[in-house]
């Protein structure tokens, strides 16, 4: 059976070919599949909270930000500020982490409490808008990687497909075309725009829940980072402590997100495949054991994660010898990488969507030659 590393392989060197998505016949059914693995998961107690741990890391963050803060106030106006900008950006998407997984419902006993504390840590301490990410990324579980179903393969100066990808224009259509060099470079201004699109959300949309009380956190949580440090520092010194903190944040938090399902199986807008099949052969988890747990906030495991999203952190890698398993026995594509192999794919699946911006994708490169002759 071809794997999907194999798939992605053979597809980057076709060239410029008509894209495809995967369907209905070309995944077979796997109906009871997500029913026996989940039978062994709560038999294994997989499911449980795992209160002391989120206190662990919640008391290790509480120690780096005061570490962080304290640092800032004794270096007074000195550059090496910047150390201390990019640190925070380091702890600020780390907390980041534990607000996705409250939103999961992964850290407290119930919904309400988890869905509370993912607002007041989205909000309050992150600055983005937990209303607007919640509702994206509640698409995104439902359909990962399908077209007009999944947010996250929208276009959004990047493009994941290569009908979007044809219809940029302008400076967008120029970045485009190797947009996958741009991808990480990119990611430094990723920051900004998840903050916006959060405060856009909370103004415009109709449908915004909480939008007073968020709205109320992220200017008290900007007014308790902007003030001090445009009082403190000097006024170059103070856009570049924001623009490193900034940028740290938006490419850490791409980094971390990007390798999940960026250049896995797209799927047909119209296919209606199983819940096994369709979370499993989308998604990609990282080789590393506990340092990319850590490093990632448990996106590593991200097989796992979609299968079982309030699953909490710690638990990710025993679920994973269950479902890798289960995959196994099964015939069942099961996509492991290191990070370093998921970045090289991204970037590889991204340039290769970008041709579309440079010309036709269904053009003939042979034909072409005979044309200009």
């Amino acid at each position: 059976m071809i794997s999907i590393a194999q798939v992605e392989k053979t597809a980057a060197t076709l060239g410029r070919v008509r894209q495809t998505y995967s369907g209905n016949a070309d995944i077979p059914p796997m109906t009871h599949a997500y029913k026996q693995v989940s039978q062994v998961i709560r038999e294994t107690g997989l499911l449980q909270r795992a209160g002391w741990f989120y206190i662990f890391v919640a008391t290790g963050l509480a120690v780096a930000l005061g570490g962080v803060v304290t640092g800032f106030i004794l270096l007074g106006d000195s550059w090496f500020q910047l150390l201390m900008a990019a640190a925070l950006g380091i702890i600020l998407t780390q907390v980041a982490f534990l607000a996705h997984e409250a939103a999961h419902r992964q850290i407290l006993s119930t919904g309400p409490a988890n869905f509370r504390l993912a607002r007041i840590l989205a909000a309050g301490v992150v600055g983005i808008s937990y209303s607007w990410w919640d509702s994206k990324h509640t698409k995104h579980h439902g359909n990962p990687n399908q077209v007009g179903k999944d947010p996250d393969i929208e276009v959004d100066t990047i493009s994941f497909l290569e009908t979007d990808a044809a219809q940029s224009r302008g400076l967008v259509r120029l970045i485009t075309r190797k947009q996958g060099w741009f991808f990480f470079p990119l990611l430094t201004l990723e920051g900004l725009n998840l903050h916006y699109l959060g405060v856009k959300h909370l103004v415009t949309s109709k449908k915004a829940k909480g939008r007073w009380i968020e709205l109320g956190l992220i200017a008290l949580r900007f007014a308790i980072v902007l003030v001090p440090v445009f009082l403190m520092l000097p006024l170059g010194m103070a856009f570049a402590f924001m623009g490193v903190q900034m940028a740290v944040f938006g490419v850490y938090m791409g980094a971390s997100f990007a390798p999940n399902h960026k250049g896995m199986p797209i799927i047909d807008p119209n296919a209606r495949l199983d819940f096994f099949s369709k979370q499993v052969r989308t998604s990609r988890n990282i080789r590393g054991g506990w340092w990319a747990t850590w490093l990632m906030g448990g996106l590593n495991y991200q097989v796992e994660h979609h299968l079982f999203p309030n699953m909490p952190r710690p638990h990710l890698s025993k679920a994973r010898e269950v479902v890798r398993d289960y995959c196994a026995a099964n015939n069942v594509p099961y996509t492991e990488t290191s990070l370093g192999q998921s970045y090289a794919i991204v970037i590889q699946y991204l340039n290769r969507v970008g041709l579309a911006a440079g010309a036709d994708p269904f053009d003939c490169p042979a034909a072409a030659q005979f044309v200009r002759a």
